[in-house]
Protein backbone atom coordinates (compact mmCIF):
# COMPACT_ATOMS: atom_id res chain seq x y z
CA UNK A 1 0.00 0.00 0.00
CA UNK A 2 1.47 3.35 -1.01
CA UNK A 3 1.44 6.49 1.13
CA UNK A 4 -1.61 7.98 -0.61
CA UNK A 5 -3.66 4.84 0.02
CA UNK A 6 -2.59 4.83 3.69
CA UNK A 7 -3.69 8.45 4.06
CA UNK A 8 -7.06 7.73 2.43
CA UNK A 9 -7.63 4.77 4.76
CA UNK A 10 -6.67 6.85 7.79
CA UNK A 11 -9.03 9.66 6.73
CA UNK A 12 -11.94 7.24 6.23
CA UNK A 13 -11.43 5.88 9.76
CA UNK A 14 -11.98 9.33 11.31
CA UNK A 15 -15.24 10.59 12.71
CA UNK A 16 -17.12 13.39 10.97
CA UNK A 17 -15.97 15.90 13.57
CA UNK A 18 -12.32 14.87 13.15
CA UNK A 19 -12.61 15.12 9.37
CA UNK A 20 -14.02 18.64 9.61
CA UNK A 21 -11.14 19.64 11.91
CA UNK A 22 -8.55 18.37 9.45
CA UNK A 23 -10.22 20.18 6.56
CA UNK A 24 -10.29 23.42 8.58
CA UNK A 25 -6.62 23.04 9.48
CA UNK A 26 -5.70 22.37 5.86
CA UNK A 27 -7.54 25.51 4.76
CA UNK A 28 -5.73 27.62 7.36
CA UNK A 29 -2.35 26.24 6.30
CA UNK A 30 -3.13 26.82 2.62
CA UNK A 31 -4.26 30.40 3.29
CA UNK A 32 -1.12 31.11 5.34
CA UNK A 33 1.08 29.79 2.56
CA UNK A 34 -0.75 31.95 0.03
CA UNK A 35 -0.33 35.10 2.15
CA UNK A 36 3.39 34.43 2.58
CA UNK A 37 3.77 33.93 -1.15
CA UNK A 38 2.01 37.21 -1.85
CA UNK A 39 4.11 39.13 0.67
CA UNK A 40 7.49 37.78 -0.37
CA UNK A 41 7.72 39.48 -3.77
CA UNK A 42 6.73 42.84 -2.19
CA UNK A 43 9.59 42.59 0.30
CA UNK A 44 12.05 41.81 -2.46
CA UNK A 45 10.77 44.69 -4.56
CA UNK A 46 11.04 47.17 -1.69
CA UNK A 47 14.59 46.11 -0.94
CA UNK A 48 15.56 46.21 -4.58
CA UNK A 49 14.23 49.71 -5.22
CA UNK A 50 15.13 51.45 -1.96
CA UNK A 51 15.04 55.22 -2.29
CA UNK A 52 17.94 57.12 -0.72
CA UNK A 53 18.79 60.80 -0.38
CA UNK A 54 22.31 62.04 -1.11
CA UNK A 55 24.66 61.70 1.87
CA UNK A 56 27.93 62.47 0.09
CA UNK A 57 29.33 62.75 -3.44
CA UNK A 58 32.11 60.98 -5.31
CA UNK A 59 34.01 63.66 -7.20
CA UNK A 60 37.45 64.02 -8.71
CA UNK A 61 37.85 67.44 -7.09
CA UNK A 62 38.68 67.84 -3.39
CA UNK A 63 35.38 69.48 -2.52
CA UNK A 64 33.26 69.57 0.63
CA UNK A 65 30.01 71.22 1.66
CA UNK A 66 29.07 72.69 5.02
CA UNK A 67 25.37 72.82 5.88
CA UNK A 68 23.41 74.42 8.71
CA UNK A 69 19.87 73.55 9.79
CA UNK A 70 17.79 76.47 11.05
CA UNK A 71 14.58 75.44 12.79
CA UNK A 72 14.40 77.04 16.21
CA UNK A 73 16.65 79.79 17.54
CA UNK A 74 18.48 82.58 15.77
CA UNK A 75 21.15 83.58 18.25
CA UNK A 76 24.21 83.07 16.06
CA UNK A 77 23.11 83.35 12.45
CA UNK A 78 24.81 86.68 11.85
CA UNK A 79 27.95 85.50 13.63
CA UNK A 80 28.10 82.49 11.32
CA UNK A 81 27.65 84.77 8.29
CA UNK A 82 30.52 86.94 9.52
CA UNK A 83 32.88 83.99 10.09
CA UNK A 84 32.14 82.48 6.69
CA UNK A 85 32.48 85.87 5.03
CA UNK A 86 35.93 86.32 6.54
CA UNK A 87 37.13 83.36 4.44
CA UNK A 88 34.81 83.98 1.47
CA UNK A 89 33.19 80.59 2.05
CA UNK A 90 29.67 79.85 0.78
CA UNK A 91 27.53 77.20 2.44
CA UNK A 92 23.97 75.86 2.49
CA UNK A 93 21.35 76.72 5.11
CA UNK A 94 18.27 74.48 5.37
CA UNK A 95 15.54 76.59 6.93
CA UNK A 96 12.06 75.75 8.22
CA UNK A 97 9.15 77.81 6.92
CA UNK A 98 8.14 78.85 10.41
CA UNK A 99 11.70 80.08 10.96
CA UNK A 100 11.36 82.19 7.82
CA UNK A 101 8.17 83.67 9.29
CA UNK A 102 10.01 84.67 12.48
CA UNK A 103 13.32 85.80 10.99
CA UNK A 104 12.87 87.02 7.40
CA UNK A 105 15.68 89.53 7.87
CA UNK A 106 18.11 86.66 8.63
CA UNK A 107 16.93 84.72 5.58
CA UNK A 108 17.60 87.80 3.45
CA UNK A 109 20.99 88.28 5.10
CA UNK A 110 21.95 84.69 4.25
CA UNK A 111 20.96 85.13 0.62
CA UNK A 112 22.63 88.55 0.37
CA UNK A 113 25.86 86.99 1.67
CA UNK A 114 25.77 84.45 -1.17
CA UNK A 115 24.72 81.41 0.84
CA UNK A 116 22.14 78.90 -0.37
CA UNK A 117 18.82 78.98 1.44
CA UNK A 118 17.19 75.59 1.04
CA UNK A 119 14.10 73.77 2.30
CA UNK A 120 13.85 72.05 5.70
CA UNK A 121 10.01 71.70 5.67
CA UNK A 122 7.39 74.21 6.69
CA UNK A 123 6.93 73.10 10.29
CA UNK A 124 9.55 70.41 11.08
CA UNK A 125 6.96 67.64 10.88
CA UNK A 126 7.65 63.90 10.90
CA UNK A 127 7.43 63.27 7.15
CA UNK A 128 7.19 59.48 7.43
CA UNK A 129 3.65 59.96 8.75
CA UNK A 130 2.54 62.23 5.88
CA UNK A 131 0.94 61.28 2.59
CA UNK A 132 2.57 62.24 -0.71
CA UNK A 133 0.09 65.11 -1.11
CA UNK A 134 0.81 66.36 2.40
CA UNK A 135 4.56 66.18 1.75
CA UNK A 136 4.18 68.20 -1.44
CA UNK A 137 2.02 70.82 0.29
CA UNK A 138 4.45 71.11 3.20
CA UNK A 139 7.54 71.48 1.00
CA UNK A 140 5.83 73.95 -1.33
CA UNK A 141 4.64 76.08 1.60
CA UNK A 142 8.21 76.45 2.82
CA UNK A 143 9.53 77.02 -0.70
CA UNK A 144 7.00 79.80 -1.24
CA UNK A 145 8.20 81.58 1.90
CA UNK A 146 11.88 81.28 0.98
CA UNK A 147 11.24 82.45 -2.57
CA UNK A 148 9.24 85.44 -1.37
CA UNK A 149 12.24 86.64 0.69
CA UNK A 150 15.19 85.61 -1.51
CA UNK A 151 13.66 85.57 -4.97
CA UNK A 152 15.05 82.06 -5.48
CA UNK A 153 13.03 78.86 -5.14
CA UNK A 154 14.91 76.13 -3.26
CA UNK A 155 15.87 72.98 -5.15
CA UNK A 156 17.18 70.95 -2.21
CA UNK A 157 15.34 69.51 0.80
CA UNK A 158 16.52 68.06 4.09
CA UNK A 159 13.92 65.95 5.94
CA UNK A 160 13.26 67.05 9.52
CA UNK A 161 14.97 64.86 12.12
CA UNK A 162 16.80 63.18 9.23
CA UNK A 163 13.77 60.87 8.95
CA UNK A 164 12.66 59.39 5.65
CA UNK A 165 11.41 56.25 3.96
CA UNK A 166 10.87 55.26 0.34
CA UNK A 167 7.61 57.14 -0.04
CA UNK A 168 9.10 60.36 1.40
CA UNK A 169 12.07 60.34 -0.98
CA UNK A 170 9.88 59.46 -3.96
CA UNK A 171 7.46 62.28 -3.10
CA UNK A 172 10.31 64.79 -2.77
CA UNK A 173 11.90 63.85 -6.08
CA UNK A 174 8.50 63.97 -7.77
CA UNK A 175 8.60 67.72 -7.06
CA UNK A 176 11.92 68.07 -8.89
CA UNK A 177 13.67 68.59 -5.55
CA UNK A 178 16.77 66.67 -4.42
CA UNK A 179 16.71 65.22 -0.88
CA UNK A 180 19.94 65.77 1.06
CA UNK A 181 21.34 64.16 4.20
CA UNK A 182 24.93 64.26 5.50
CA UNK A 183 27.83 61.90 6.13
CA UNK A 184 29.58 63.99 8.82
CA UNK A 185 27.51 64.98 11.85
CA UNK A 186 29.12 67.60 14.09
CA UNK A 187 26.67 66.70 16.88
CA UNK A 188 26.77 70.38 17.83
CA UNK A 189 23.13 70.13 18.94
CA UNK A 190 24.34 68.03 21.87
CA UNK A 191 26.21 71.10 23.14
CA UNK A 192 29.60 69.48 22.59
CA UNK A 193 32.56 71.71 23.25
CA UNK A 194 34.17 73.55 20.35
CA UNK A 195 37.18 71.22 20.51
CA UNK A 196 34.94 68.13 20.38
CA UNK A 197 33.04 69.51 17.38
CA UNK A 198 36.34 70.31 15.64
CA UNK A 199 37.68 66.81 16.34
CA UNK A 200 34.55 65.06 15.08
CA UNK A 201 34.44 67.01 11.83
CA UNK A 202 38.14 66.98 10.96
CA UNK A 203 38.50 63.25 11.70
CA UNK A 204 35.48 62.21 9.64
CA UNK A 205 35.50 64.60 6.68
CA UNK A 206 36.64 63.37 3.27
CA UNK A 207 36.33 64.64 -0.31
CA UNK A 208 32.65 64.86 -1.23
CA UNK A 209 31.42 65.06 2.36
CA UNK A 210 28.38 66.99 3.48
CA UNK A 211 28.82 68.25 7.05
CA UNK A 212 25.87 68.94 9.34
CA UNK A 213 25.79 71.90 11.76
CA UNK A 214 22.98 73.94 13.33
CA UNK A 215 22.65 77.69 13.33
CA UNK A 216 21.76 77.98 17.02
CA UNK A 217 23.94 75.33 18.67
CA UNK A 218 25.93 76.45 21.69
CA UNK A 219 29.55 76.12 20.49
CA UNK A 220 29.22 76.04 16.69
CA UNK A 221 30.50 79.59 16.06
CA UNK A 222 33.49 78.92 18.27
CA UNK A 223 34.35 75.73 16.36
CA UNK A 224 33.50 76.92 12.85
CA UNK A 225 36.46 79.19 12.14
CA UNK A 226 39.05 76.55 13.06
CA UNK A 227 37.19 73.95 10.96
CA UNK A 228 37.15 76.27 7.94
CA UNK A 229 40.85 77.02 8.36
CA UNK A 230 41.63 73.31 8.61
CA UNK A 231 39.67 72.44 5.47
CA UNK A 232 41.26 75.22 3.43
CA UNK A 233 44.74 74.25 4.64
CA UNK A 234 44.05 70.65 3.59
CA UNK A 235 43.24 71.81 0.07
CA UNK A 236 39.46 71.53 0.23
CA UNK A 237 37.25 73.76 -1.86
CA UNK A 238 34.21 74.55 0.29
CA UNK A 239 31.13 74.89 -1.90
CA UNK A 240 27.35 75.02 -1.45
CA UNK A 241 25.66 71.64 -1.81
CA UNK A 242 24.09 72.49 -5.17
CA UNK A 243 27.63 72.83 -6.55
CA UNK A 244 28.81 69.59 -4.92
CA UNK A 245 26.10 67.21 -6.11
CA UNK A 246 26.03 65.69 -9.57
CA UNK A 247 23.27 66.18 -12.10
CA UNK A 248 21.52 63.28 -13.81
CA UNK A 249 22.35 60.68 -14.81
CA UNK A 250 23.77 59.46 -11.51
CA UNK A 251 23.61 56.52 -9.13
CA UNK A 252 23.49 56.35 -5.34
CA UNK A 253 25.07 53.40 -3.53
CA UNK A 254 23.83 51.76 -0.32
CA UNK A 255 25.65 54.34 1.82
CA UNK A 256 23.96 57.25 0.09
CA UNK A 257 27.10 58.26 -1.81
CA UNK A 258 26.31 59.76 -5.22
CA UNK A 259 28.29 58.67 -8.29
CA UNK A 260 28.20 59.78 -11.91
CA UNK A 261 26.48 57.15 -14.03
CA UNK A 262 28.82 54.93 -16.00
CA UNK A 263 28.63 55.53 -19.75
Amino acid sequence: MNMLDKLKKFYESLSGKQKRGIVSLALVLALSALLLALQAPAAVTAAGTRQLPIYSVERDQTMVSLSFDAAWGNEDTQTLIDILGKYNVKVTFFVVGQWVDKYPESVKALADAGHEVMNHSNDHAHFNSLSADQIAANINACADKIESVTGVRPTLFRPPYGEYDDHVIAAVRALGVEPIQWDVDSLDWKDLSASEIYKRVTEKVRPGSIVLFHNAALHTPEALEDIVKYLLAEGYEIVPISKLILREPYTIDHTGRQFAAQE
